[in-house]
């Protein structure tokens, strides 16, 4: 049985994910450690916790925020953000630039791909700079 919670993937197999697919499930994994920060951080009522989270997770709030790992990032972990990044978008939200938007889903591309290598240290460590006050 596979344990979709402790992945390990090969980096052969991560290098022949598609860019939307890695930005769709990183996506996924930035949104469960803001709702998780938010839960740690005083908020509790459902309406409260969802504005918050969406406030986190939209494309503007996104890119802002990985300015602050920019430097952070490693030669590879920089090459996934610009492959994420430099795909193409099919369609742009009206709350975001194309460049936001484009930033976020190298973002979310980046997540993904370190998701999948069971990279949670250096996932939380990215967040952590990332959701600094």
């Amino acid at each position: 049985m596979t344990d979709y919670f402790h992945l390990n993937m090969e980096r052969d197999q991560l290098l022949s994910l598609s860019n939307l697919g890695l930005a769709h499930l990183g996506d996924s994994v930035f949104e469960l450690m803001v709702r998780s920060w938010l839960c740690l951080h005083g908020k509790s009522r459902a309406k409260d916790l969802h504005r918050a989270a969406v406030a986190y997770v939209s494309a503007p709030a996104q890119a802002k925020q990985f300015e602050r790992i920019l430097p952070l990032l490693s030669q590879e972990e920089s090459d996934v953000f610009r492959r994420g990044r430099n795909t193409a978008p099919h369609s742009i939200p009206k709350a975001a630039s194309r460049e936001e938007y484009q930033t976020a889903t190298g973002l979310e591309t980046l997540f993904g791909w370190l998701y999948l290598q069971g990279q949670t240290q250096r996932l939380n460590e990215l967040f952590s700079a990332m959701m600094e006050e």
